[in-house]
């Protein structure tokens, strides 16, 4: 890869997607976008992002394709029937996605022997508020090399990027964040409801509790929408925890080791969803707890 910039391709414009990539386009990048939503690329192509009509279209225009997409599933079909037909050897995948780590490894692997590409798991950490701000946590796994050039092209992104080890490890380190975030959340739903039914103005809870050690971002954020009852704009999603919890418990299985918190977290996240909450902000798991008129 030369010295100059790279062309990126950046498939996935959504929530993470659409603030990272006006990032990179402000950081002056030239980025090839493609969505499945196509109606979605507007705010980024008014802004210099070439549109894409394939998948295809964007590998073969693009040097290093980046990923940002909802699940192993869609990963696993872009790559597979997209991007590995078209893909050539000197170009990297770069994977933001949060999937689970045997496919990571087993797609990487597709990927190098059909078409000699290389692949960064480089799942993120930060919410919108952080791909807005360039403040993200990244955990990379992948050869030196290529993390080398992960650091470089998505420096616009990131407070910290930490080479993990081998392909693969970057996803289960994002699985063990999202173990700590999620049981995070949902003791502050409970603590938020309780609060508020004992009679305590929950709006000064996160006030109260900032810089001790029951202090935390999801706390400071989370827990004031949930004092207030402020659900929207969507932030993150319910699913997305889910998705993340159950690749925990799969892990851990997988591993031999017991995760009984994360095992309850799922199952109260899925039964937070099963009513109807899968695609609204976390925030909402605060009606778990709540009392209901009948």
């Amino acid at each position: 890869m030369s010295d100059k910039k790279p062309t990126l391709g950046f498939i996935g414009i959504g929530l993470m997607g659409k603030p990272m990539t006006l990032r990179l386009l402000d950081a002056g990048f030239s980025v090839n976008v493609w969505n499945r939503s196509s109606e979605k690329l507007q705010p980024v192509t008014d802004v210099g992002a070439i549109a894409c009509c394939s998948v295809a279209e964007l590998v073969r225009a693009s040097e290093v394709i980046i990923l940002c997409l909802a699940d192993t599933k869609v990963v696993e079909s872009i790559v597979r029937n997209d991007i590995a037909p078209n893909g050539t050897a000197g170009k990297l995948l770069i994977d933001l996605s949060s999937i689970h780590p045997e496919n990571t490894r087993q797609l990487a692997a597709l990927l190098h022997q059909q078409c000699a590409m290389d692949w960064v798991d480089a799942p993120v950490s930060g919410g919108v508020a952080g791909a807005e701000l360039g403040s993200l946590a990244i955990m990379a796994g992948g050869s030196a090399e290529h993390i080398d050039i992960a650091r470089i092209v998505l420096a616009p992104l990131y407070q910290q990027l930490t080479h993990m080890g081998e392909v693969g490890s970057g996803q289960i380190t994002k699985i063990c964040n999202q173990m700590i975030v999620s049981c995070n959340v949902l003791v502050i739903a409970e603590m938020m409801a309780l609060a508020k039914q004992a009679g305590v103005d929950a709006q000064q809870i996160p006030v109260a509790l900032a810089g001790g050690f029951a202090d935390s971002k999801p706390l400071q954020i989370v827990g004031a929408e949930m004092a207030t009852g402020t659900f929207e704009p969507v932030k993150w999603r319910v699913k997305t925890l889910l998705k993340d919890l159950n690749m925990a418990v799969d892990l851990s299985a997988k591993q031999g080791t017991a995760v009984p918190m994360s095992a309850l977290a799922s199952q109260l996240m899925q039964l937070h969803g099963s009513q109807g909450y899968r695609e609204q902000d976390p925030a909402t798991l605060i009606k778990l707890y709540t009392k209901t008129d009948a």
